[in-house]
């Protein structure tokens, strides 16, 4: 981790110092942490103001996830350190400010770093890894460009990769990737983002690479996770649905087993989501809400054109994305203190409706608009705000929330067949193709619940298929909606530069196209099971399923 080259004749007392220090960082880079935490005190018993031995610890204390603690001690490092190791160690406080959900500080600390010119690729790439989670793609890739030019070792060329498919130099990130697994021929995250951005035939495809990496990794879930989509994106290109279901089957199969769904949570979720619904209104000094220049809220299940909606939006010249963010659940957990490791559940939805609408707004346009450096009109499109909707609507009498809707045999298909992150629960029900159906229906009546409940000039609900089929006057609706003069950029989306760290990164950037509707019929028989149970709970009709 930190490099401690010999004087030539140093004093037995920097030279004993050196040796401490440099075990102390190859331990912490194996991950010996007890070990590493032991030569670091003996380090600070010799050198009390010794700022390696404090950046170790930091990074100790936020490897077990003590982040508070390790923002202390990187900032006695950046005290103390030479400026090479403050930069590094500025890079590790942003690391850990960004793991607390504090952005705006995170951001700031990165900049900090960047400001003394790091030179190593261990910051370098630690900077653009807070810059991504912070949604600013394009600020992050020269960091991942300078890494991977010094180092390029093979996650710096796939994190490098995915920010340039984020900003859409698509070519760029395909060789980038080409470059991770060319160092590391197994390496699984980089498959299945190549495949994404890629178009296999039968000619040309990378499907016996792919079936031998499965071979090697499918024993680690995650693994065999991220190959078997990469395998089934490579079947449905060459026309092969049927294979490419058995991998979808084949690569979640692990993930079940080693971490099975919880539905009773979602369960819990979706009925207090329904609770809220019809919320009786608030009383109180801020029961009138927050008004602000009228937040847009994008919201409903992946894959149903929340992506489209807000490129489309955000190509009008007073709107602006602002991408998928949790901050409004964030401060609404904060302000209920609910004991709840998660951010939206259900016990944190039921005390916030007993929060002052006013306060919880103010604080969430705040945080945006500070952290993001926002005015004017923006976009908000994390889908599930759709959970919050009532809330958002109660607390922000300005704002506007368009929700998708898609097809449910698509839209159950769409999910099952996207890779979420492991790391992100709420999609967890995607690893089951009768879960995600039983979620669509929850989710189906969620959205009839709205509908009726919920003032019609402030919530919509959006058919993708409409937006397919008629697509100026939807837009022109769309635009209405929101308070939006027509422009005829908003029908040109696929023209807008701006990031878009989504599944739809390479869809947004081509003109509207129809080929995905009605694709479950191509999916049958594997998707019929998924079918029978939207069927017997009304979603679909006997007839169609039938047809």
């Amino acid at each position: 981790m930190l490099s401690h080259p010999m004087p030539s004749s140093p004093p037995s007392g920097a030279q004993e110092l050196a040796r401490i220090l440099a075990s102390a960082g190859n331990h912490v880079a194996a991950g010996r942490y007890e070990a590493g935490h032991a030569a670091c005190m003996e380090a600070l018993k010799r050198a009390p103001n010794s700022g390696e031995a404090y950046l170790l610890l930091g990074v100790i204390a936020g490897e077990y996830q003590n982040h508070a603690r390790a923002i202390e001690l990187m900032d006695r490092a950046v005290a103390l350190a030479p400026r090479h190791i403050q930069a590094l160690a500025l890079g590790f406080k942003a690391r850990n400010l960004t793991a607390l959900n504090r952005r705006g500080e995170a951001l700031e600390t990165a900049e900090a770093s960047a400001a003394l010119d790091p030179r190593d690729a261990q910051t370098l790439d630690m900077l653009g890894v807070v810059f991504t989670r912070a949604g600013l793609h394009e600020r992050a890739a020269p960091f991942y460009e300078r890494a991977a030019a010094i180092q390029g070792t093979p996650g710096q060329f796939y994190n490098l990769g995915a920010a340039l498919q984020f900003i859409g130099r698509f070519e760029e990130a395909r060789a980038a990737y080409r470059k991770c697994i060319a160092k590391a021929p197994h390496h699984a995250q980089a498959w299945s983002s190549l495949t994404q951005i890629s178009k296999a035939t039968r000619e040309q495809n990378d499907i016996p690479a792919l079936e031998a990496a499965f071979a090697a990794r499918s024993g680690h879930w995650e693994d065999g996770l991220n190959l078997g989509h990469a395998l089934a994106k490579s079947f449905e290109d060459i026309g092969d649905p049927a294979s490419a279901m058995a991998w979808l089957d084949r690569g979640k199969a692990k993930r079940r087993t080693v971490q099975p769904y919880t539905a009773a949570f979602d369960h819990d979720l979706f009925a207090a989501a329904m609770r809220s619904a019809t919320l009786p209104p608030a009383v109180g000094a801020g029961a009138a809400g927050y008004r602000d220049a009228a937040p847009i809220f994008v919201v409903g299940m992946p894959r149903t054109g929340t992506t489209l909606v807000d490129r489309i939006l955000s190509s009008h010249s007073e709107v602006t994305s602002a991408g998928e963010l949790s901050d409004f659940s964030l401060v609404m957990k904060r302000m209920a203190k609910t004991r709840s490791p998660y951010v939206l559940d259900a016990e944190t939805l039921d005390v916030a409706a007993g929060l002052d609408p006013a306060a919880i707004a103010e604080a969430y346009v705040r945080r945006v608009r500070e952290t993001l450096n926002l005015t004017g009109r923006f976009v908000d499109k994390m889908p599930l705000n759709v959970f919050v909707a009532a809330h958002l609507l109660r607390a922000l009498p300005d704002a506007r929330v368009i929700c998708l809707q898609r097809h449910p045999a698509d839209t159950v298909l769409a999910n099952y067949r996207q890779l979420f992150s492991t790391q992100f629960s709420y999609y967890a029900y995607a690893f089951d193709l009768a879960d995600t159906a039983r979620y669509f229906v929850q989710f189906d009546r969620l959205v009839r619940a709205f509908a009726a409940n919920l003032q019609a000039e402030r919530f919509r609900v959006v058919k993708y298929e409409n937006m397919v089929s008629d697509f100026e006057a939807e837009v022109r609706s769309l635009l209405g909606f929101c308070g939006l003069s027509f422009e005829p950029a908003c029908l040109d989306f696929h023209e807008n530069t701006a990031p878009v760290a989504t599944a739809s990164a390479a869809q947004v950037r081509q003109p509207l196209y129809t080929s995905a509707l009605a694709r479950w019929k191509r999916y049958r028989p594997a998707l019929d099971p998924a079918i029978a149970i939207l069927v017997e709970a009304g979603c679909m009709s006997a007839d169609e399923a039938a047809g």
